[in-house]
């Protein structure tokens, strides 16, 4: 009697949740790596999760280029939205890039909408209005590293003037001729005095 609970067939709802868990966890938005030794470039596909890193991938979505600072991400977001959409993960680095863009954000505003919580005219503002803050911030982020790039010239130009200066002082003072000594001339008016006293 126990053997026949084991046996029995399992419900087609759930048998067809867990095969779209199985699906949805074997496609993965990850980086896949190019470029040379200590200067790599990642393109960030989408690709099985069985598949080697620098593989077989099923769509090339951008690129990120981690050595610029800021770091560089090209990428078509229609597409990385879409793969999202139908349950692809990104992995970690991915993530951070996904969420940089607003991507992560703007699935998070349609599951609200297909949810009914919030209608699709909200969730665009709300994009739109992100978006916006968005390039402010990058926008006082690249002009502060410009201004950090100008002092740090400016700091590293004085202290080349000033060890410049100190090399010029030791090369002078080196090729200066010696001073000579004037003899010392004693008083002679004081010696007749002492002579006349004696």
């Amino acid at each position: 009697m126990d053997n026949a609970y084991f046996c029995a067939p399992i419900p087609t709802d759930v048998f067809r949740l867990v095969l779209q868990q199985v699906h949805r966890m074997s496609v993965k938005i990850r980086l896949a790596r190019r470029g040379r030794k200590k200067a790599p470039i990642y393109d960030i596909v989408v690709a099985n999760s069985k598949s080697p890193r620098d593989g077989r991938f099923i769509e090339k979505l951008g690129i990120y280029n981690p050595n610029t600072n800021p770091a560089t991400v090209a990428i078509n977001e229609e597409h990385a939205f879409t793969w999202l959409m139908k349950g692809a993960l990104p992995t970690d680095t991915t993530q951070k890039i996904l969420s940089d863009k607003g991507i992560l954000f703007r699935k998070h505003l349609q599951v609200g909408v297909n949810k009914g919580a919030i209608t699709q005219e909200t969730a665009d503002s709300r994009l739109a209005e992100w978006k916006a803050g968005k390039a402010t911030r990058l926008e006082a982020k690249v002009a502060g590293l410009a201004d950090t790039k100008v002092v740090n010239a400016k700091a590293r130009l004085a202290l080349e003037t000033k060890v410049k200066e100190a090399k010029a002082e030791a090369i002078r003072k080196k090729l200066q001729p010696p001073v000579e000594e004037a003899p010392v001339v004693e008083n002679t008016e004081a010696t007749t005095e002492e002579q006349e006293q004696a």
